[in-house]
């Protein structure tokens, strides 16, 4: 079995951050951030009831219903995460590839990370016969499997995964006894809710799944550190957040009161709240879109993004020119890349994917203009890919594969 491995050519130990939005911060939520600002405090480990009552009002409007002795409130999805995996114990399952903060606090805790291919159609979730293969394998080499990460709105292939593959995943869990986490951040940024049926973990498995959910997804600034979690029911599920709220205590890792008073304001969705967050949505999945046209156009490889501030790309199709320019792997790739686009292209390796492969993430955030008013009409705009802004990035984007794919076309070999 391979495992996650930090060592070696471009070694990941913590891998780049969420895409984010490239948006001024709504006026209304900085007002809630700068009111609280006189308490220099912090929450109790695990929230306060307040931020703990928005958040279950959060999931009883999608579906989830949750009681406040049920959530938890912490410093990030990260500060979360480590602390479910060290109260689970075990070994930890994440698909291949996976959202680039996962793995690393399986590893900081001492544990091994397996990776379980997903399917063609999407990512986040991983195949159900590859699950029990992996399963089985682990077991007979005298590893303990005990956690699954996993999301159905993806980073990063910014995939959907459909629910009949999800269904099936989570049979193969619970008959192996797994215990899982569904990372939940992007699940309110689908691009086009009427063309995707998004079913959480939660409403299928209820008694053996974990949501987390980072409020940087569509709802807080990427430095406002907040997000949620919701436990099962029953008593395994009591035990559970007893134990994380002992790690949690031990970290620490508390929400500051200003960001908690920020968090409960948007976990609430107001008019404003909502209104951005749809606004927010429709531009990125425009910006997500046209990128994807450029990249498949030019030849390389990519599935088309539902949800999200980003896409997975792969490059195989140009690896001539690639090869042409001494980039054979995805770290040479995520340098060569980011240079010539003038944008972050973390590689798949930092994403649990294979060193050799030659993919990257690229965030729609980073065409978005520099300065505040300009991100401001982008958000306005009946045609913001038309803005001055906007469509020279684009053009640049469509441009460096553009070149890649004529170069490519000149290395291959005569048949």
């Amino acid at each position: 079995m391979r495992r996650t491995d930090p060592q070696g050519h471009g070694p990941v130990r913590f891998g780049p951050p969420l895409p984010e939005d490239g948006l001024p911060v709504l006026p209304e939520l900085s007002a809630v951030l700068a009111a609280a600002a006189s308490r220099g405090d912090h929450e109790p480990v695990g929230g306060g009831p307040a931020l703990r009552e928005a958040a279950c009002g959060y999931w009883d409007r999608r579906g989830l219903h949750c009681a406040p002795d049920r959530a938890a409130a912490g410093p990030g999805a990260p500060s979360l995460l480590l602390a479910l995996t060290a109260a689970l114990g075990g070994d930890v399952l994440v698909p291949r590839p996976c959202a680039a903060w996962w793995a690393p606090y399986a590893r900081l805790l001492g544990r091994p990370a397996f990776h379980v291919p997903t399917p063609p159609e999407s990512g986040g979730v991983p195949d159900p016969y590859a699950l029990l293969e992996t399963v089985r394998r682990v077991r007979a080499e005298g590893g303990d499997p005990r956690l699954l990460v996993l999301s159905v709105a993806d980073d990063p292939t910014a995939t959907v995964s459909p629910p009949e593959l999800l269904h099936e995943t989570l049979e193969a869990a619970q008959g192996e006894g797994l215990h899982l986490v569904s990372d939940e951040t992007w699940r309110d940024t689908l691009h086009d809710p009427h063309d995707t049926v998004l079913l959480s973990p939660a409403e299928m498995l209820p008694d053996r799944v974990t949501v987390v959910t980072d409020l940087a997804g569509s709802l807080l600034p990427p430095g406002w550190p907040a997000a949620v979690a919701r436990f099962p029911a029953g008593e395994d599920g009591d035990g559970l957040h007893a134990r994380v709220l002992d790690v949690l205590t031990a970290l620490d890792a508390r929400v500051a009161a200003p960001v908690a008073a920020a968090a409960g304001y948007a976990l609430a969705e107001p008019e404003p709240v909502t209104a951005r967050v749809a606004a927010t949505v429709r531009l990125h999945a425009r910006l997500a879109a046209a990128a994807h046209s450029a990249v498949v156009t030019a030849g390389a490889l990519a599935r088309p993004p539902h949800a999200g501030r980003h896409l997975y790309v792969d490059l195989t199709p140009l690896r001539p020119a690639l090869t042409a320019h001494g980039v054979g792997d995805a770290q040479e790739l995520e340098d060569f890349l980011s240079a010539r686009l003038g944008m972050p292209a973390p590689g798949g390796h930092r994403f649990g994917d294979d060193l050799e492969a030659p993919r990257v993430r690229l965030s729609t955030g980073a065409l978005l203009p520099a300065s505040d008013p300009q991100r401001a009409e982008c958000l306005t705009s009946p045609a913001p890919l038309e803005l001055p802004h906007v469509r020279g990035a684009l053009t640049r984007l469509g441009s460096v594969f553009d070149e890649l794919r004529d170069e490519a076309q000149r290395w291959e070999p005569p048949r």
